[in-house]
């Protein structure tokens, strides 16, 4: 076995090729609420949270005007986005139903609730939260024992953080 990471090692961001940087920046930025670092004209945009240079990168460089890739094919299966709290993933099922987007699937997993749905370009998107790592489900031998049961909407957003 080889010497493993760095456990302070995370992904840093995503950089996606899209069809229109409109749309998608309408989707990151307006439903989901990242803000517009920096624009490359009408090729490029950076979208970050909370000051940092950038969390998402959005390209029309090889994509302008493209189509998703088909079904059955290799590439993204999703970008996941981990929201601080479970108010904050409130508020975030709160963002994408008032933008009339409808969701692929919502599951607790045990160590953490998630939210599925596409972008623009049909690209797969997690929005979901951690829950304490204490509370984590456990085999008897401490190994992990995740699971996928409904998650209850309602409940969750009537836990979000209140509008601004």
């Amino acid at each position: 076995m080889s010497n493993p990471v760095h456990p302070a090692t995370r992904i840093g961001h995503v950089h996606l090729k899209v069809s229109d940087l409109g749309k998608s920046i309408d989707f990151y930025s307006g439903v989901l609420g990242f803000q517009v670092t920096q624009q490359y004209g009408p090729g490029a945009a950076f979208l970050a949270a909370g000051g940092y240079h950038h969390h998402i990168g959005l390209n029309t460089w090889e994509s302008k005007g493209a189509t998703p890739p088909p079904a059955g094919h290799t590439g993204l299966y999703h970008t996941a986005f981990l929201y601080p709290t479970r108010a904050a993933l409130g508020d975030a099922l709160r963002r994408v139903r008032e933008a009339g987007l409808s969701l692929d699937g919502a599951a607790d997993h045990g160590v953490s609730e998630a939210l599925y749905l596409r972008d623009p370009d049909d690209n797969g998107v997690e929005l979901y939260w951690d829950k304490p790592e204490a509370e984590w489900p456990r085999q008897p031998d401490g190994s992990l024992a995740m699971y996928n049961a409904p998650l209850d909407l309602e409940a969750l957003l009537a836990a979000a953080e209140p509008t601004k």
